[in-house]
């Protein structure tokens, strides 16, 4: 009792200014990576009603806010295009510097397990990714696992560049993502990973948007307990996704969906609010590219290709993408080692969509199906040159009549659209494609990209 007390008269004892010192969020650390071309927030915490001021190598101005009663902070800071390592001066009661500071594109990762796999957990060519992992204009932050029942101001973490030593410990699809933008525009990117293995998507959004919607609550009790990952709505996004906001970023990847597959009927609800909810709490639309989860033995139901057949029906967003993994994955193993064509086609979804390249990105998408006697025409987009793979030729259509028993039917491709054979099936109602857990697409595009398993109703 007497060391409390003494402690306590310590405490008051002390200069107030002690406590006053500049702080700032993990996140920005020397070795960080800042959104260019932007007006990046810079925020943290100091004494209430204190000024204070940034000053940059790159710009003669300096930017100055006052501290609030809250003792927060925030200050708007242009970012141009510009090369080589930079230092970021934030001025108060004491002065911090950021060194070795890039002004480059910056993505957040996260998801679960196959977004946090690493070189070092085992992929495809793993060596030879690692040996060629140094590349000073790469930067990675790793948010460290935790959780939260409310959110967060700051998270466990720091950056660094890439190295054989530093990557082979990161995501490794994230990783191979970044490797890409960097050559193909010739600018730093930094890449923030806030991963979790074995975590369903209510754990990623604030709890409020599972408790405010019937359906959202109901699906996240079907939810079972384990012990790969939190279930709880909100432990993650508070812990690891909060302190984040509103930290300037190009986009988001997101590789998740295996645990939901004991809510799969509801996942395109559950992950259209988690994108509704990030952007909300950015405050803007932000490019949010999607890995679609890779056929696995799941069971003898339809939980897995329910989640990939949600996760194509949230595509109707603006501004997302959806990267094909039924060619490229492994049905015996729920972690794909191929990581690396996961990465590439991830960027070339960014590149294409965000940046203006010209570069085949989309995989093959139903958007039309129209009953011509005893006939169904069904039109694709990014339907250039469609193909069937010679090594996989049988039928993955199935087709129901009002009975509701689906039978294989056949079909041929013409001129960029399928037409199937209906005559056998009464008053066709309903239509799916490649409706397997197991399921990989024999459809490809001009780019090589597999079609998505589906289901719709014939009207």
């Amino acid at each position: 009792m007497r060391i409390l007390i003494l402690l306590i008269a310590i405490f008051f004892m002390a200069p107030v200014d002690a406590f006053s010192n500049i702080s700032l969020p993990s996140v920005f650390s020397d070795n960080m990576v800042l959104q260019r071309n932007s007006d990046v927030k810079i925020w943290g915490w100091a004494k209430p009603g204190e000024v204070v001021k940034i000053s940059t190598t790159w710009g003669n101005d300096t930017f100055q806010t006052r501290v609030g009663k809250n003792g927060k902070w925030e200050i708007m800071l242009p970012t141009p295009n510009i090369r080589g390592p930079q230092q970021v001066s934030i001025i108060g009661y004491n002065t911090v510097v950021l060194k070795n500071v890039l002004l480059g594109e910056v993505w957040l990762v996260s998801g679960q397990s196959n977004m946090e796999w690493t070189a070092a957990a085992g992929i495809d060519n793993a060596e030879a990714a690692i040996a060629d992992a140094e590349n000073d204009q790469i930067r990675f932050f790793t948010v460290l696992n935790r959780t939260a029942s409310c959110p967060q101001q700051d998270l466990d973490g720091s950056w660094v560049a890439s190295k054989p030593e530093t990557m082979k410990h990161f995501s490794a699809v994230a990783y191979f993502f970044g490797k890409k933008i960097n050559k193909e525009l010739g600018v730093p990117v930094g890449l923030i990973n806030s991963s979790w293995g074995g975590t369903p998507a209510e754990v990623w959004m604030p709890s409020e948007v599972i408790e405010n919607s019937k359906e959202l609550t109901e699906a996240a009790k079907m939810l079972p307990k384990t012990e790969w990952g939190p279930r709880d709505p909100g432990l993650l996004y508070n812990a690891m996704i909060a302190p984040l906001v509103p930290f300037e970023l190009a986009g988001v990847l997101w590789y998740q969906g295996e645990s939901n597959t004991d809510n799969a009927n509801h996942y395109e609800q559950i992950f259209s609010a988690l994108i509704n909810s990030w952007r909300q709490k950015w405050h803007k639309e932000l490019p949010f590219f999607y890995a679609q989860i890779a056929p696995y033995e799941y069971g003898d139901n339809f939980s897995g290709v329910k989640v990939r057949d949600a996760q194509r029906r949230v595509l109707k967003m603006p501004k997302t993408g959806m990267v094909m993994t039924s060619d490229i994955g492994d049905i015996k193993d729920i972690h794909p080692r191929n990581k690396e064509d996961v990465g590439l086609r991830f960027a070339a979804l960014a590149l294409n969509d965000v940046y203006g390249r010209e570069t085949a990105a989309h995989a093959p998408l139903v958007s039309e199906i129209k009953k011509n006697k005893n006939k169904l025409q069904i039109t694709f987009s990014n339907a250039e040159k469609l193909s069937l793979d010679k090594e996989n030729p049988a039928t993955q259509f199935e087709v129901a009549g009002k009975d509701g028993n689906f039978k294989p039917v056949k079909f041929s491709i013409k001129n960029n659209t399928i037409e199937l054979n209906v005559r056998e099936i009464k008053d066709p109602v309903e239509i799916r494609y490649s409706w397997r857990n197991t399921g990989t697409s024999n459809i490809f595009n001009e780019a090589g990209l597999p079609a998505s398993s589906f289901a719709e109703e014939i009207e």
